[in-house]
């Protein structure tokens, strides 16, 4: 390999470990909020459908937001997008640290869905970019950063925040401000880059016709759906629900949230080089159905037997969403941005409504019942069977 060859191939891999690390920044701010549940719960005496709501409008204000981005960044260039993107997380944070009423809870996590919906689908273009044609292993790269990050916000709320209260999430701005610096420097890369790579995109075919795609397009959102269906239940009510079932205490519910995200953060690295080398709609079958056995058994199960298959299902179900945003992005490669806002949205708002609908039913009839029923979801990715199978190329 030439001198020049490795210098590119290098650059790749050091934009792709920066904007990584700027999603594990990120995540691990946003995954505050939940990890913060228990504690708000408590301290304002919040109902689960209130902790639903806090839910519902993060993620609604992300996923609303962020194809309206992916459309934008198509078709203009705003440089430095991404740090800007971040300054509203940075206020966000400062603002839910010193959150006295629930209003000023929603105020909070409404900034940090605006920070999210900026960051994703324009990270998500700049990944393709610096894929050097391996575009699983890129976006895998680019989202186990936020994995990583969302594995990290419990430990850090049960070693720093609930010990030592609500104001101690200022501190985490510090880590905004680090991402804010990091991201300046990808975007100057990726201006560099855009020109080009954006008329080649745009002047390559759709592989399907017109009729082929959009029904494909359903297809990979329906499962979306059913995926981040059951992810909500996990991610926004497992601490409660080990609570409940187990006696354990919020800090131990915490670092058992952690062993289900450690497994996704790993499932999220894997899926996509392996879609690379077998296709996309293997990993996606896999991913999908392969989880179904272990969320239907979990209710079920003593506490260390919950924790092992938490883990599990974390590591299968996870490995899909690269493969899914990767597959959807070759359905329209002309449309990197308007795509990557499109499904990460989706994710956001599917696991928003979801976590609303899911504090209403344990208001109702228990948390331990509500597993019971959204163990059954992962079932509906049988869909995948309509996926076309796309040739790839070497």
């Amino acid at each position: 390999m030439s001198t020049a060859a490795t210098t590119r191939n290098a650059t790749r891999f050091r934009v792709l470990g920066a904007i990584s690390s700027a999603h594990f920044l990120n995540d691990m701010m946003q995954s505050l909020i939940v990890a913060l549940y228990p504690l708000l719960k408590g301290s304002y005496q919040l109902s689960f459908t209130q902790i639903g709501l806090l839910s519902l409008t993060y993620q609604i204000t992300a996923s609303l937001l962020q194809p309206l981005v992916g459309v934008v960044i198509d078709r203009w260039h705003v440089r430095h997008s991404l740090t800007f993107g971040m300054g509203f997380t940075f206020i966000g944070l400062l603002t839910l640290s010193q959150a006295a009423t629930f209003p000023v809870l929603i105020l909070a996590a409404g900034l940090i869905g605006i920070g999210s919906a900026v960051f994703h689908p324009e990270s998500s273009r700049v990944a393709r970019l610096a894929s050097g044609g391996q575009h699983g292993l890129a976006q895998s790269i680019f989202q186990v950063g936020g994995n990583a990050g969302s594995a990290s916000g419990p430990l850090l709320a049960a070693a720093i925040v609930i010990p030592m209260g609500q104001s101690s999430i200022a501190w985490f701005s510090v880590a905004a401000l680090a991402a804010m610096l990091v991201l300046w420097n990808v975007s100057k890369w990726a201006a560099q880059q855009h020109h080009a790579n954006k008329y080649k995109l745009a002047s390559r075919a759709q592989p399907l016709s017109t009729q082929k795609t959009a029904l494909a397009l359903l297809v990979l959102i329906g499962l979306v759906t059913t995926k981040y269906l059951y992810l909500a239940s996990i991610q926004s009510y497992y601490t409660f629900y080990l609570i409940e079932r187990f006696g354990l205490s919020p800090q131990q519910a915490q670092i058992m949230l952690f062993v289900f995200l450690l497994g996704v953060a790993l499932g999220t690295i894997a899926g996509g080089p392996i879609g690379d080398r077998i296709g996309r709609k293997s990993v996606i079958w896999f991913s999908i159905l392969g989880s179904a056995p272990f969320t239907l058994a979990l209710p079920y199960l003593g506490l260390n037997a919950t924790i092992l298959v938490s883990f599990i299902i974390g590591l299968i179900i996870s490995s899909a969403f690269s493969a899914i945003l990767v597959f959807a992005q070759e359905l329209l490669p002309g449309y990197i941005g308007t795509v990557s806002g499109l499904f990460f949205g989706l994710a956001f708002g599917v696991a928003g409504i979801s976590a609303a609908l899911i504090g209403n039913l344990a208001d109702q009839y228990g948390i331990v019942t509500v597993y019971q029923i959204t163990a059954w979801l992962p079932l509906g990715g049988i869909i995948a069977a309509l996926l076309p199978n796309l040739t790839r190329k070497p």
